[in-house]
């Protein structure tokens, strides 16, 4: 009861907000419909979904962009129940959960809603759309800078993420080209689960087992960040080359910057949440559409020559 209670105080809100308390509304909605800011890289993507809002307003009046928050994979199916229960017409969709999102994706497309799932997909292929980065590119663009830095010969080590599809893509993508380089060292690969606290506690650990470290991996920048704050508080020196991967705006900075430790960092841009809402901004209104039903978003390198076009310093990623 408490639940439902809960679900129909949502509607009323949001049916207030679109509705401007009360007066008709005659412009065709789109919903995004995204995880909370509950670590860098998804408070990166409600950035740029607020940005694509305001653009894509602007650009067609005739649109009206909802963008949606929740905390987990419940709050999300409620919360998209309540987009469809007011109309929308296209449904961009970044899930928190492949499984418990699935079914609502699904009733979705059924009803005619242009539907763009973005980064995680679906257990099913219901998607008129689905935009995803290149996570085994990721993983090889980031062996190669590694391998470049390192002069092709090291010792190193690995903080993977959560066990899921994408770690398992990074990762194999990473091996895989390091392979290429004999000389370069695996001492250890642990999870840090894409968590900034797990990145500190776990590089302390390597720090006291390994008494040199040529390179660090973290495939992720969030963890990056608490990994390299246990390095310089160690005082230690050894370690040459560090790379995380995401673009959060601290870490390209210090590429930028022409940080020699942190020369590289590799892209998986929180703003693919705005490309799915483009696309499907164009499929509502005749715009040009992708001609295919997977946009898949190149890994990038950053360095300090091309970095200035990867930092957003108004974004909070």
């Amino acid at each position: 009861m408490k639940r439902l209670l809960g679900g129909i105080a949502a509607l009323i809100s949001l049916l207030l907000l679109l509705t401007g308390c009360g007066e008709a509304n005659s412009k065709t909605r789109i919903g995004i419909s995204i995880p909370s800011a509950d670590h860098g890289w998804t408070g990166g993507v409600v950035w740029w979904a607020q940005q694509a809002k305001a653009a894509l307003e602007k650009e067609h009046p005739s649109l009206e962009v909802v963008v949606s928050t929740a905390r987990d994979a419940a709050e999300q199916v409620d919360k998209i129940e309540n987009m469809l229960a007011l109309g929308v017409k296209a449904l961009v969709v970044l899930p928190h959960e492949p499984g418990p999102l699935t079914g609502i994706c699904e009733q979705a497309r059924e009803n005619g809603v242009y539907l763009v799932v973005v980064d995680r997909g679906l257990t099913k292929p219901v998607a008129n759309l689905t935009v995803v980065g290149d996570n085994p590119g990721f993983g090889r663009a980031a062996a190669e800078a590694m391998a470049r830095q390192l002069g092709g010969k090291g010792d190193i080590v690995i903080m993977e993420g959560i066990p899921c599809q994408v770690n398992t893509d990074r990762v194999n993508g990473f091996r895989e080209t390091l392979a290429k380089y004999p000389d370069i060292r695996v001492l250890e690969s642990q999870a840090a689960n894409w968590d900034t606290e797990k990145g500190l506690k776990l590089m302390e650990n390597f720090l006291q087992k390994y008494p040199k470290i040529d390179g660090l991996w973290t495939g992720d920048d969030d963890v990056l960040l608490g990994a390299l704050k246990a390095y310089e508080e160690s005082g230690r020196q050894d370690l040459r080359c560090a790379i995380g991967g995401a673009g959060a705006k601290t870490i390209v900075k210090r590429v930028k910057d022409g940080d020699p430790l942190v020369a590289f960092d590799v892209t998986y841009p929180p703003r693919m949440i705005e490309t799915g809402a483009r696309h499907a901004a164009a499929a509502l209104t005749g715009g040009t559409m992708p001609g295919t039903d997977r946009v898949v978003i190149k890994a990038e390198i950053i360095s300090a020559a091309n970095a200035a076009d990867y930092y957003f310093p108004d974004s909070i990623y």
